[in-house]
C-alpha cells in the first residue's frame, strides 16, 4: 500500500523539529489536502496520504518555517529568509512509499526522496 511521509530536522540546533505546521496541496487546487504539525521527532502522527488517497500526480508540501522559528524564540532578521519552504514534488507510483525528508536551518534547507 502506498504512503507519503515527511520528517523534519532542524539542523541548526541538532535535533528533530517537532511542533512545525505543514500543508499537503495538489497541484492546481487552493485547498489543503491535508494539515499536520510535526510531533517531538519531527515526524506526523499519521502518513499525510495513504491507501486511495495515493493519486498520481504533482504535490506540494509546504512547511510554515517562520513560525517553527518564532516558536523557538531565534533573534531573525525581518523578513525571514525562509518563511515557508515549498517542496513540489511528484508521486508517479500510487503502491510506493514517498518519504520527504526535509532538513532546515533559519537560513536554508535541503530534501531528497527517502526510504
Amino acid at each position: 500500500m502506498g504512503r507519503l511521509t515527511t520528517h523534519v530536522l532542524d539542523t541548526a540546533r541538532g535535533r528533530p523539529a517537532g511542533n512545525l505546521s505543514i500543508r499537503l496541496y495538489r497541484l492546481g487546487d487552493d485547498t489543503p489536502l491535508k494539515r499536520a504539525v510535526t510531533n517531538a521527532d519531527g515526524r506526523c502522527e499519521q502518513p499525510l496520504l495513504e491507501g486511495d488517497a495515493m493519486v498520481a500526480g504533482v504535490y506540494e508540501l509546504r512547511f510554515d518555517a517562520g513560525t517553527y522559528f518564532d516558536g523557538l524564540g531565534l533573534s531573525l532578521p525581518e523578513p525571514k529568509f525562509l518563511e515557508v519552504v515549498t517542496i513540489r514534488f511528484g508521486i508517479s507510483d500510487t503502491g510506493a512509499h514517498y518519504h520527504v525528508p526535509l532538513l532546515l536551518s533559519p537560513f536554508g534547507y535541503s530534501t531528497y526522496r527517502g526510504s
